[in-house]
């Protein structure tokens, strides 16, 4: 994120399309650890006397594949890759400080580094507006990842990403798409603004440090601690918004955050959390060193 020195001129297409990129090579490399981090946070307290299905982010991922097949790792990777084009385009593509949100807070002559809490909040509003259009593709994605190894004979609930579309319209209708869109919001608001602030202040912090400089090692560095901040604040809201797009029994945010600290405690609001950050911890260090690089390719020349 070009927040230090001169900033390179790009267009908001170019911005959305190589955030879009960006986004979806993260994807594909760390939605295992996502499938399983979504079959932790659905699962629920079992008797003392019995042992859970799943057991840590290996443990679960092992679980997965071999009772259901390594493939089934990648569940939900077509929605997946749905949400972050609409997704991770507008929510990245939109936090630049030209012709984006950003500019609104701290106005377009705004000279130096922008505050953390204009940086917060252009990375809450983007989240917030990304997500609301892009939820019918997290729905479909988390209901794909929560099936998990079905009796002989049974027949799956959905037969693809496509056909999930098209059942969940159907049977529920097509505002069900935006199942968990309360939740989805807040976690996704939240998480953004955690990532993408703290990228930016992490990394301007590691600059004025001596011996650093814009390179892989920042970028790695400024990655792990945008995944590090999201996880911690976006762990509780996530846990909500997987139970609810997982599992009808929920009829609201305030219902199912309540269900889940009455039967499986407070702690249940950090079930998975050594998983989550593995994967949003690798999921921001493969996103930004890959957005870094192929942002350059977007770079307009002077006169263009």
């Amino acid at each position: 994120m070009p927040e230090h020195g001169s900033k390179p001129d790009i267009s908001f297409a170019g911005r959305f399309t190589a955030s879009a990129i960006a986004a979806c090579f993260a994807e594909v490399c760390t939605i295992p650890l996502d499938t399983a981090k979504v079959r932790l946070q659905l699962q629920k307290n079992v008797a003392a006397d019995a042992a859970p299905k799943y057991r840590g982010l290996l443990g679960t991922a092992a679980t997965i594949a071999r009772e259901e097949g390594a493939a089934a790792l990648w569940k939900g990777i077509v929605p997946g890759l749905h949400r972050q084009c609409i997704y991770g385009g507008l929510r990245i593509g939109l936090y630049e400080p030209v012709r984006t949100v950003k500019s609104f807070y701290v106005g377009k002559d705004h000279v130096g580094d922008v505050p953390l809490t204009k940086k917060i909040a252009a990375g809450f509003t983007t989240g917030a507006i990304a997500i609301s259009i892009a939820n019918p593709t997290d729905l479909v994605k988390v209901r794909l990842q929560a099936e998990g190894k079905l009796a002989p004979g049974a027949p799956r609930r959905y037969a693809g990403a496509m056909d999930a579309y098209a059942k969940i319209v159907r049977q529920e209708g097509f505002a069900a798409l935006w199942t968990g869109i309360g939740p989805n919001v807040a976690r996704n608001a939240i998480i953004n603004a955690a990532e993408l602030a703290s990228y930016d202040q992490v990394k301007q912090t590691i600059l004025k440090l001596p011996g650093f400089k814009d390179d892989v090692v920042t970028h790695l560095l400024s990655g792990l601690g945008a995944g590090f901040f999201a996880v911690c604040v976006g762990s509780p809201v996530d846990v909500v918004k997987s139970r609810m797009m997982g599992d009808s029994a929920y009829t609201s945010t305030i219902d199912c955050f309540v269900k889940t600290l009455k039967n499986d405690g407070p702690l249940a609001f950090y079930k998975g959390f050594l998983p989550n950050f593995a994967r949003l911890g690798s999921w921001n260090v493969i996103m930004f060193l890959t957005l870094e690089q192929v942002q350059k390719l977007f770079v307009r020349k002077p006169g263009s």
